[in-house]
């Protein structure tokens, strides 16, 4: 059994690695690389940095946030200890992703000084990607209303109207049902839900600052930052890469924008994101 287990993740693993090289492979091929070399060359290191403090201030934020869903199951960790298990994590789940992942290593840390069971913990950390994912589908709905976006298929307008209306009501009824306990930190883990979205957007609009990329596109670029990150968050490639910049290729593609830039938008979140999580291999936890 403990084989065949093995073989299983060891199946999955490679298999995202499969689907992130030809992701990567269609991409490159669709676009102009010598255009996104001298792209990068040129970018602005200056918004870039910023784009690097207010992605790792939303991290933070998020961390606080997950910190409120512990207290909820009756474990008390320092803020410090929290930030050092979060970034421990985001370090797990890029780069190893055949591993049992940032939640499952934190899960397991936990349950192992805390004793508190397994289906809690795995019930707080659901509900923090929850809280998360229901503050960027807002948020990805609104910015829909104001892109390039809205005028391409006239069914989807109504039915985002009607996403952004109900995204709320419907996860403050799903968590009064299904996960009561933590109705005590739902006000505050939402909110931070949204500061940690807001902080993402800003990062992005850093990263559009530092390239040169036509300001009309700027509401597009944020919107398909959001709807790359719900598609990032599957787990069917390697810390997402492949798959986000697949997201940007087409996006900007339906709309005849400039795909290469968009692709080069795409990698330097990327790299964003991996330098922020290769932190995570610098903390320790002292409890």
């Amino acid at each position: 059994m403990a084989t065949k287990t093995k073989l299983k993740k060891l199946f999955k693993t490679a298999l995202k690695g499969v689907i992130t090289l030809w992701a990567l492979y269609y991409v490159f091929a669709h676009i102009d690389r010598a255009n996104l070399l001298q792209t990068l060359k040129i970018a602005d290191i200056s918004w870039l940095i910023a784009a690097f403090v207010a992605f790792n201030a939303s991290k933070i934020a998020s961390a606080i946030r997950l910190n409120y869903y512990f207290g909820a199951i009756g474990i008390t960790l320092s803020q410090m200890v929290n930030l050092s298990l979060y970034y421990l994590g985001m370090f797990y789940n890029l780069f190893l992703p055949g591993g049992i992942g940032g939640d499952g290593y934190k899960a397991y840390l936990l349950e192992k000084r805390y004793g508190v069971g397994y289906k809690r913990l795995i019930a707080a950390l659901l509900l923090d990607r929850i809280s998360g994912m229901v503050a960027l589908l807002f948020f990805a709905g609104v910015l829909f209303f104001y892109s390039h976006f809205v005028a391409l298929y006239g069914f989807l307008p109504p039915l985002v109207a009607l996403g952004i209306l109900l995204t709320l009501p419907l996860n403050y009824l799903l968590t009064r049902k299904f996960f009561p306990n933590f109705m005590g930190v739902f006000g505050i883990t939402t909110l931070y839900a949204f500061v940690v979205q807001l902080l993402q957007l800003i990062s992005a609009l850093c990263i559009i600052w530092a390239l040169p990329i036509d300001t009309i596109y700027t509401i597009d670029y944020l919107t398909l930052f959001l709807i790359s990150s719900i598609v990032a968050v599957l787990p069917i490639s390697i810390g997402g890469i492949g798959v986000r910049e697949l997201t940007f290729l087409y996006g900007f593609a339906l709309i005849g924008g400039d795909t290469t830039m968009a692709v080069t938008f795409s990698l330097l979140f990327f790299l964003i994101t991996a330098i922020s999580s290769l932190m995570g291999v610098f903390m320790s936890i002292d409890w």
